[in-house]
């Protein structure tokens, strides 16, 4: 295919979104084979058959790499719970919250929680997802992660979508653990783990380091077998207070530290050091209305390389929109455009330990998203509702 007089922001470069007016790219299978003006279309793609996109914007295919997009039922009740004064805290410790989740995961089928996980994604591919991350975590226990796990990979199997898991079995201590959660860790946790990578279930190992579920030092428990796994490591970190999360991240050399509107300068050196991804979580701030955003301009200071991503999950972002994630990442935190759209494409990609995508270069993969836009800005200015034209998976419409 040769996409022809194409608006390309190819996000090669750092200033400028690696902006290509009247651009052409070629693909060859599953790749990019050339990038440039269609004025200097090598001979070798001009007898390709053209696909004149009339001047539309094309990006990089978007890349959500934060979702729970598997789970059962909903929280609607829990939300006007919180909207008539109870704390996301709160509903948590009187049994709510994640652990509502659980009870309507372990009881839902495989089946139904595909169905469910599928109408959710259809969604978000129809906003230019092309790579999508799940995570587990809504089962706690050996069962329901495996089965969240299994329907994860379905999921990539059923529609045009690349997804990387991530095994979050230290997301919350379940009822029939209450006050023992180092017990949890080790009975159920951790041993799920190694029957999740013994399935090839596992991309990533995340967890929730917060005063609601786990202190630093369960969480690397867990950690440590995920080195013995040789499998990359996730953290939710600093969402609520600072408990040393985002320390424990860097120290390990995480991929990325999630929400952490909680973290410090120090935090953020740490992170710059380490060489991992913040990735904001706009779409939680916003639900749980929450006053302290995360330290954007420490991010900038420290060079630390910010992603975006919906969070989608029943509690506290019920959302599928990466668009709109990237309007709430300018609006409430300021964020510019270009950095928005750099943190679902090229940063979204270093945050699941990728290097194949998020950019249109040569040899990247051929995925691509064409936008009824002329700008990159307008995909963060219109408020989740810029048209998509058309989406390009492994190089076919």
């Amino acid at each position: 295919m040769l996409l022809t007089h194409a608006t390309l922001a190819t996000l090669v470069s750092d200033q400028d979104y690696g902006f290509i007016r009247d651009g052409a790219v070629a693909l060859k299978g599953d790749k990019i084979a050339w990038v440039g003006p269609m004025s200097e279309i090598p001979k070798t793609f001009r007898g390709t058959e053209p696909f004149d996109v009339q001047g539309r914007l094309v990006t990089p295919g978007f890349i959500d790499c934060h979702s729970h997009i598997v789970y059962g039922g909903n929280r609607a009740a829990e939300f006007e719970q919180r909207l008539n004064g109870a704390s996301y805290q709160e509903i948590a410790q009187a049994g709510g919250g994640i652990i509502s989740t659980v009870k309507a995961t372990r009881a839902a089928s495989e089946e139904d929680l595909l169905s469910t996980a599928i109408s959710r994604v259809e969604a978000m591919l129809a906003q230019g997802v092309t790579t999508l991350e799940i995570k587990s975590g809504y089962g706690l226990d050996r069962e329901t992660e495996l089965k969240m796990l299994r329907v994860a990979r379905a999921i990539g199997s059923k529609c045009r979508v690349s997804v990387y898991t991530s095994f979050l079995g230290a997301h919350a201590i379940p009822p029939e653990y209450e006050g023992q959660p180092d017990t949890y860790i080790d009975d159920v946790c951790i041993p799920t783990l190694r029957a999740a990578h013994d399935e090839g279930l596992v991309d990533a190992v995340d967890g929730f380091c917060e005063g609601i579920a786990f202190d630093a030092e369960q969480i690397a428990r867990v950690f440590d077998v995920a080195r013995q796994l040789n499998l990359p490591i996730k953290l939710h970190a600093e969402q609520l207070s600072n408990i040393g999360g985002t320390q424990l991240a860097a120290r390990y050399k995480a991929l990325s530290a999630d929400h952490l509107e909680y973290a410090t300068s120090d935090d953020a050196a740490a992170l710059a050091r380490s060489g991992s991804v913040a990735v904001i979580l706009p779409g939680a701030f916003y639900t749980l209305r929450e006053e302290r955003p995360p330290p954007i301009d420490a991010f900038r200071t420290h060079g630390v390389p910010m992603a975006l991503a919906t969070d989608s999950n029943p509690g506290s972002s019920p959302m599928t929109s990466l668009l709109l994630a990237m309007n709430m990442g300018c609006t409430l935190f300021r964020m510019t455009p270009m950095e928005a759209l750099m943190g679902v494409t090229r940063n979204a990609t270093r945050a699941l330990g990728l290097s194949d995508r998020g950019t249109i270069q040569p040899g990247a993969r051929a995925d691509l998203a064409v936008w009824q836009a002329d700008h990159p800005a307008e995909l963060s200015y219109r408020i989740g509702d810029t048209a998509l034209h058309c989406r390009i998976f492994e190089g076919a419409l």
